[in-house]
């Protein structure tokens, strides 16, 4: 851990110099409290570093929630071992690309039967909080149970023992998204109202007990709960089309299901703080988590340390070293085909921008982690499902 301004504390070895500046940048805010800090995985971000955790006193920004709300991890241990499994995995890929769409949630065509007690919860908790989703987007139903683009992903994955995993990556997709875009405008107007100075536009915030900010938390905590349902949903649906390809039922030994995007109030150091956590999972002394590497390398199922100092907090996965339109220039398609040796996957120009050699090596990451997490299993992918 490198102490780059007493409030700013820095886990990542490997970081550029214009990431460096952002985290700086946001951590002089006045609200900071007590420190920003920032995980091995940290890379440029819109308005906060994506990889920092952000505690501030009586005010949010929006803006370093980040727009995918809600965004994680979830991640279930079967009871199955590598030698019990088919060996036409090209099945699985595409029985599991059929029953969920992966990329935006138009593409669903129904509600399906295991999602309608998932969305009247969403009802409930919807007229409760006092607004009607479909004001942002208005089937939003439809988007329950997919997937979405980029770095979101599904695997089957063997852990040390051979163990088999069924493990996914997604968010609140673009209900989300909307939510999320409304209130980072919301912020920039109050601040242009109150004629604020910020270095960057997307560090606008709301200050705790205004009705922007009441507003913004009952819909973000909506949007939060709208993306853990959704994991919980594609996972149900990945693990009964696992079922059915190995022709036995799934007894799940263990499930684990962790935000990386999002807000939550916490006591650091004396003070009741918001935390956000902008590509950071919670840590807390026994804190179940996941943390994924790129597609092609390992994966974590760790638990937490309770490190004070990073406000019980740890990396969400590799974190990029160049951008998407970088990684699209520099890598070709056949060198994402050599990286993904062994594993089954759709080989597409569209991943080129996700190839494994655009990210950090998650095993630096982790070692990195080290004073963060302890490892329970490093997992390895056997199949990879992705959006575009």
């Amino acid at each position: 851990m490198e102490t780059i301004s007493p409030k700013l504390l820095n886990w990542a070895s490997i970081l550029d110099d214009k990431t460096r500046a952002q985290a700086v940048m946001t951590a002089a805010l006045p609200f900071i409290y007590p420190h920003l800090a920032l995980m091995p995985d940290a890379h440029l971000g819109k308005g906060a570093t994506v990889g920092s955790v952000i505690p501030t006193l009586r005010a949010i920004i929006p803006a370093a929630v980040g727009v995918d709300i809600g965004c994680g991890m979830i991640a279930v241990r079967t009871q199955y071992s590598v030698k019990d499994l088919p060996k036409d995995r090209k099945r699985l890929r595409e029985d599991i690309e059929r029953v969920i769409p992966l990329s935006a949630g138009h593409n669903n065509r129904q509600v399906l039967p295991t999602a309608e007690p998932r969305i009247a919860d969403l009802k409930r908790r919807a007229a409760n909080a006092g607004f009607n989703p479909a004001q942002y987007v208005p089937k939003w139903e439809l988007q329950l149970g997919s997937l979405g683009s980029g770095n979101h992903f599904i695997e089957i994955s063997a852990d040390e023992d051979d163990g088999v995993w069924l493990f996914l990556h997604s968010g609140s997709r673009g209900i989300g998204n909307r939510i999320a875009q409304h209130h980072i405008g919301v912020a920039r107007h109050v601040s242009r109202k109150n004629q604020i100075y910020l270095p960057d536009p997307d560090l606008a915030y709301l200050d705790e007990g205004t009705p922007q900010f009441e507003r913004y938390i009952a819909e973000l905590r909506w949007a939060q709960h709208f993306a853990l349902l959704n994991r919980e949903e594609m996972m149900d649906r990945v693990a009964a089309q696992f079922s059915r390809w190995v022709g036995g039922p799934v007894r799940e030994r263990e499930r684990i299901n962790c935000h990386h995007n999002f807000t939550q109030q916490e006591t650091h150091y004396g003070k009741p703080v918001w935390v956000s956590r902008k590509g950071a999972i919670k840590a807390a002394h026994g804190d179940p988590g996941l943390i994924p590497g790129s597609m092609g390398t390992a994966s974590y199922v760790v638990e937490g340390r309770g490190n004070p100092a990073s406000l019980n907090s740890s990396p969400h996965g590799a974190g990029r070293e160049y951008s998407r339109n970088a990684a699209r220039k520099a890598f070709t398609l056949e060198e994402l085909k050599r990286a993904m040796k062994g594993i089954e996957f759709r080989a597409s120009e569209a991943f080129i921008d996700e190839i494994p050699a655009a990210y950090k090596p998650i095993d630096q990451v982790m070692q990195d982690a080290a004073d963060l997490v302890t490892v329970r299993h490093k997992l390895r992918q056997l199949v990879n499902v992705k959006g575009n």
